[in-house]
């Protein structure tokens, strides 16, 4: 009788243990990513190097039209935003694994990415460009021209999808928009495939690549925020944004840093 009753107990305390288990993981699956943000006091935003969304200037400070806007939106939201460089490719496995909370760089809207995170409405609107030396702009007019040429691209960006998708074969894979750049510059690769906004602000007169251009314009595209799947921190984003935009805030950011708004 008395091995039964230690056995009973034992059974009783590994069921209670379990339960107290469960129910702290219950609490911890009811905070809201919201609250855990606020909790924490601060965001921590996931981005790339990349001119004009986010670089620093010539004082070392982080500056560009991402990172005021998203210090505008913290503001209001009662936080303190922390920019850390992320490798682009791993971006959503970053947002999932909570080392960022969010990702404003530049980013394109995807169905692909739809699936895996939440996103917010569209901010700006912007196109993928191939750039080249200047001296070779007439010689390919467009995109079937290119195919034998060296093409440098971003890991994960919308510029190696296309690349991709249009059977670019001799592709060169960059950390960032700004690498694959330097890859034409330098001689490495023939021509890059980058965001409009930046190859508008690092290429052509006044620039550190004044014989570089383009004259391929490809896929055109819109801008969002990515927080976790299913996060409650979108929709407050999203009405946060839209106060900006009404009362001119974005739009001063924009004449700033020349970028095409969606309103």
């Amino acid at each position: 009788m008395k091995k039964f009753s230690k056995v009973l107990a034992l059974i009783i305390a590994t069921i209670f243990v379990f339960a107290s288990f469960a129910a702290c993981s219950k609490q911890q699956t009811d905070v809201s990513d919201l609250d855990y943000i606020k909790e924490k006091g601060e965001i921590i935003i996931g981005i790339t190097e990349v001119k004009p969304m986010n670089y620093y200037d010539e004082k070392g400070t982080l500056v560009g039209f991402d990172t005021e806007f998203a210090q505008a939106v913290c503001e209001k939201l009662g936080v303190t935003p922390k920019f850390i460089e992320i490798n682009w490719d791993n971006k959503y496995n970053e947002l999932k694994a909570k080392s960022i909370d969010c990702v404003w760089n530049g980013m394109t809207i995807t169905e692909e990415g739809k699936k895996v995170a939440s996103i917010t409405n569209a901010y700006a609107e912007n196109a993928q460009v191939v750039v080249m030396k200047k001296a070779n702009l007439d010689k390919y007019p467009d995109i079937a021209s290119i195919k034998d040429l060296t093409v440098a691209v971003e890991g994960g960006s919308a510029g190696e999808k296309i690349a991709q998708k249009e059977g670019l074969a001799n592709t060169v894979v960059s950390n960032t928009q700004a690498l694959a750049l330097t890859e034409v510059t330098s001689g490495a690769a023939d021509a890059c495939i980058i965001d409009l906004t930046l190859a508008r602000s690092m290429t052509g007169e006044g620039t550190s690549n004044a014989n570089l251009g383009f004259n391929i314009k490809l896929e055109s595209e819109e801008y969002g925020v990515a927080f976790r799947k299913d996060s409650n921190v979108t929709e407050e984003v999203n009405k946060i944004m839209a106060e900006l935009l009404e009362d001119g805030t974005v739009d001063k950011l924009a004449e700033k840093y020349s970028i095409s708004l969606i309103k």
